[in-house]
């Protein structure tokens, strides 16, 4: 009987935080997503990409417990250069398969496995990140208060098959080596 009544009260404490956890979506329209690559020796560009839809899970304090995200491939966007001086080349380029190979893969995702609460609305996210169909654990501090989330996150591209202009698989590219890291700076609103 004392067995029954322990699963009994494990299965009611179970249920009852599951039901406090509230799986919110976030607002696409006004969550953003700005990339920046670099060159090795000098030079960078910047841009932006767009949300195709996300949700962020929240315990009944409204502390962060968890999100998913997907991330619309064939919106990047360059900002640094303007139409007819480089603009569409470059994310032309960028949406080949030197680079995101946005016709094959059009959706990126990230899938938070793991959060780790610090203090403040500060927390440490691990997440699996898949682009081009390739999925790498990351992880990356991110803050989360009220109805808003910021992540400054560092992906090392060679890790899903993106190694154009890489210093690591190719030699004597000079000032043409790109880093094999790129930034990216997320701000989503629930």
């Amino acid at each position: 009987m004392k067995v029954l009544k322990s699963v009994l009260v494990l299965l009611m404490v179970g249920f009852t935080m599951f039901a406090y956890a509230q799986n919110k979506p976030i607002n696409v329209k006004s969550s953003t997503i700005e990339w920046k690559g670099s060159k090795v020796i000098a030079g960078s560009h910047v841009g932006s990409l767009q949300f195709k839809s996300g949700s962020v899970v929240l315990d009944s304090k409204g502390n962060l417990k968890g999100g998913s995200f997907e991330v619309d491939m064939t919106t990047v966007m360059v900002k640094d250069l303007e139409a007819g001086k480089g603009k569409e080349k470059l994310e032309g380029h960028l949406k080949s398969d030197d680079f995101f190979s946005v016709e094959k893969f059009p959706v990126a995702k990230l899938k938070i496995t793991k959060i780790k609460s610090l203090k403040n609305g500060k927390y440490e996210a691990t997440a699996d990140l898949t682009i081009k169909g390739i999925t790498k654990s990351i992880t990356f501090p991110l803050s989360f208060t009220g109805k808003k989330g910021e992540a400054k996150v560092t992906v090392d591209r060679t890790q899903f098959d993106i190694r154009y202009g890489s210093d690591s698989f190719f030699d004597n590219l000079g000032d043409k080596a790109i880093s094999n890291n790129f930034e990216l700076d997320i701000i989503v609103y629930i």
